[in-house]
């Protein structure tokens, strides 16, 4: 893609956020349904699932952070990196499939996550989304390993200005994909935070994973 062709894709996507920055995902997600569909599941051994003493604390503020960075521009997604699990993958764009759930990266690619332009860029103020699969037919994909994160790690965004949006996690849970707590997960909290989201809870070959991922994470760190 040309220089140009990015520019344009920037410029296109800052406007529809301007027109309708929730619009589209708040009737699409905060009505529960799961982020993304499921995963294969296809081999012995299923996903780290998330430990109940990783739930993120409902009383967790800004402050408890420490001082936050101010919040960034809009900008494009380059690269995602989460050393705990060793995850370093590249990011597309993606946005609503036609049957209105959030559109994965391409399977075949195991190591391919997608930054949802429906809403804000990692930085800004507001609540960014990062998705990817689990697993594809062959074994583990980019974020098999999300559920074995612990509070305090620590996820990069690199951003195509130049910058990298540091987020240090505090919870990471799973949630049915038929119960999803949408405005818990994505609603703003005033600063600019994360969301890591890949399919997880069990599995069943007729249905694929039962459930969400969700890693919370608040930007800490701007590089």
């Amino acid at each position: 893609m040309s220089a140009s062709e990015l520019s344009e894709l920037a410029e296109e996507e800052e406007r529809r956020r301007k027109r309708a920055p929730w619009g589209v995902i708040a009737l699409v997600l905060l009505t529960g349904l799961a982020l993304i569909r499921n995963g294969s599941g296809e081999f012995d051994i299923g996903p780290p699932q998330p430990a109940s003493a990783a739930a993120a604390d409902s009383s967790t503020t800004a402050g408890a952070f420490g001082r936050t960075p101010a919040p960034l521009p809009f900008a494009l997604v380059d690269r995602v990196r989460i050393p705990a699990i060793q995850v370093d993958a590249p990011v597309m764009p993606v946005g609503l499939d036609a049957d209105g759930w959030v559109g994965a990266p391409p399977p075949e690619d195991p190591n391919l996550a997608g930054w949802f332009t429906g809403a804000v860029s990692p930085g800004e103020k507001g609540t960014a989304v990062i998705v990817g699969h689990v697993d594809n037919k062959l074994g583990p994909a980019v974020f098999y390993g999300l559920g074995a994160l612990k509070k305090g790690n620590r996820i990069e965004v690199r951003r195509q200005d130049g910058k990298t949006a540091v987020f240090e996690i505090y919870g990471i849970e799973v949630f049915a994909k038929n119960d999803f707590p949408g405005d818990r997960v994505y609603a703003s909290k005033g600063a600019p935070e994360l969301r890591v989201i890949t399919c997880g809870g069990g599995f069943s070959k007729q249905n694929g994973y039962d459930g969400n991922v969700v890693v919370f994470a608040r930007l800490a760190e701007v590089r």
